[in-house]
This record gives C-alpha cells, sequence and structure tokens, in this order.
C-alpha cells in the first residue's frame, strides 16, 4: 500500500478521541484549497473501506449542521461506522470558502460540488489505501452523489436523496405550506427554465429566487435523480425515514425503481437528520433539527455497515 504523501497545502494533524467508547482515531486532512474535513479511522484495525460524506444543501458543515441548526448527524455516523471497522472522510462543502476565495454567489453552479466530489475520490484513489470507495449522499448531497460515482466509486448510498429534479420538490414542498406560493414558485421555475431567468415571483421567495442564485437553481434543475442513478452499475444502497418532512420515502422508491441492483431500506419514525421521533407532529420532529445528544435511529448504522461489510 503506499504511504500517505502531502505536500504544501496538505496538513494532516492528529486528533486522538479519549472519551470512553470512543475506539477511533480522527485527521484533519486537507485535499485541495477548496475541499477541509475529517478522517475518522477506527483506532484498532485497519480499514477495507472508505465512506465518502456528502452533505445536504445550504451552507451545512463536515459534520451536518447549519448555523441555527446542531444535530452532529454526519459526525455521529462517522463515529459509529469507525466503531464498526469503517473509515470515513467528511468535509466541509465550497460554500464556506467562497468569501476567502473571492468566490460569488451568482457564478456557483451545481456541477461544482460535483467536482469537489471526483476531487476527493481521485485522492484517496491515488493513495490506493482503500479495497472500496463509497459514496453516501444526503439530501442534496445524494444528486451529487450519484453524479460524481459513475466510472469513479465502488458503491453509492443515498440518504433521503430525492427521486424528481429539484423544481419539483420545492413547488410540492412550498405548496403544502402555502397553495398560491406553490403555484407562484411553479411559474418562476418554468421561466427559468425557458429564459434562463426570472423576475416574477412573490418577494416571500426571495430566498429561492434571487437573481444571485437563479444560475445555480438553473444548473441544478437539469438533473433527474432517478434518470442519472439509472445509469449506476456499481451496488446502491438507498435510505430513507418514513417520518422525513423533507424528502419523503416516495422519492425513494422513485430511486430504487430507477436502480433494479438497488437496495431499499426504509427505517421506520426516522427523519431528515437521522433520528428517530415517536410524533408525527411537525414541530416534535423539527425539534431534533438542534439536538445534538438525540441518538441516530438505532437501525441506520446496522443498515450501512451490513451493506458495506457485503462489498468486502
Amino acid at each position: 500500500m503506499k504511504k500517505y504523501i502531502f505536500t504544501g497545502f496538505l496538513l494532516i494533524i492528529l486528533q486522538m478521541g479519549y472519551a470512553q467508547g470512543e475506539n477511533y482515531i480522527e485527521e484533519e486532512l486537507k485535499v485541495h484549497e477548496l475541499t477541509e474535513g475529517t478522517l475518522t479511522k477506527p483506532s484498532d484495525e485497519k480499514s477495507e473501506s472508505l465512506v465518502i460524506f456528502i452533505q445536504g444543501s445550504g451552507p451545512t458543515d463536515r459534520n451536518g449542521n447549519q448555523s441555527m441548526a446542531k444535530n452532529d448527524g454526519i459526525k455521529k455516523m462517522a463515529h459509529q461506522l469507525a466503531e464498526n471497522g469503517i473509515t470515513s472522510y467528511r468535509f466541509d462543502k465550497r460554500i464556506f470558502k467562497m468569501q476567502k476565495l473571492k468566490i460569488k454567489e451568482e457564478d456557483l453552479r451545481f456541477d461544482d460540488f460535483v467536482t469537489d466530489v471526483k476531487n476527493v475520490l481521485n485522492f484517496f484513489k491515488e493513495q490506493d489505501n482503500y479495497e472500496n470507495l463509497i459514496i453516501a449522499g444526503h439530501s442534496e448531497g445524494s444528486l451529487v452523489g450519484i453524479l460524481a460515482s459513475e466510472d469513479l466509486a465502488d458503491a453509492f448510498i443515498s440518504l433521503a436523496g430525492a427521486g424528481e429534479p429539484i423544481d419539483n420538490i420545492i413547488v410540492e414542498q412550498v405548496t403544502k405550506m402555502a397553495p398560491q406560493l406553490g403555484e407562484n414558485a411553479r411559474i418562476a421555475f418554468d421561466e427559468i427554465k425557458e429564459n434562463g431567468s426570472t423576475t416574477n415571483y412573490n418577494p416571500m421567495l426571495e430566498s429561492l429566487f434571487r437573481a444571485s442564485v437563479q444560475p445555480y437553481m438553473s444548473s441544478w434543475m437539469q438533473y433527474d435523480p432517478a434518470a442519472e442513478i439509472a445509469k449506476l452499475d456499481i451496488p446502491v444502497l438507498i435510505v430513507n425515514g418514513t417520518f422525513d418532512i423533507q424528502t419523503e420515502p416516495e422519492q425513494a422508491e422513485l430511486l430504487h425503481n430507477a436502480n433494479e441492483n438497488s437496495k431499499l431500506v426504509l427505517l421506520e419514525n426516522m427523519n431528515h437528520i437521522f433520528r428517530k421521533v415517536d410524533s408525527k407532529d411537525r414541530l416534535v420532529n423539527t425539534k431534533s433539527y438542534n439536538e445534538p445528544n438525540r441518538p441516530l435511529h438505532p437501525e441506520l448504522i446496522p443498515v450501512i455497515t451490513e451493506f458495506i461489510k457485503e462489498l468486502e
């Protein structure tokens, strides 16, 4: 096996997890000027497989957190997978580097995130330390992972990934909250498809349709996740929760039906950030988004571990 070789900005800082029960080692690893993350490894054995996590939409950091919603979902998954003998790499999205590197929002495209994941895959391929490189994409990261996995990854895991184009998903979500706004969102998306931009949207939808974000939305809309996952000829695991209020189980079924070799697992009462909730109350569900001490759904890690171990 080749040893890690780091030059220039590729700096490693070794950090040990000393708390009781934390059987893992973590290293801060910078793959590219746009990509910094954490490599989490079992402390007592060598891994055959590496999972590369891709975060969901918006300014979501490597641990699965946003400024007003800390749940540590991805961080917890990394630690528990390491305890099962599986290494993982999770990284901050390039959104966190945009200001420093003077990247404007209007210049951001969906394919930029795909490129970042391909760079990570190629980095670890060159190191040649793992038999299997597995992409695990959460929410928006599912589609990013599908696109990056073709010809590069050994397996793919969709975690609460959509099965329809993003404009359909957003229109449905908006319609559930305010039907008239949903109709307006549909019109705005259709204008973006036809003309590349729109000004015909309700001010209440400014966060979705502000001029600087429209190029990104347009680039995202061109992909149909079901059509893209059908192209993968690697092992595919599709996981969704029955209490996911952002990506409903039907979306997972669309992905599964599009890839005949995929495995679909619907976890009872799991929500979008991998927690088990025992109430259908939306407020109870969303409250868990800011409860980092709440444990992961008890069946999640066993399902992922079994899928990965079958590859080995």
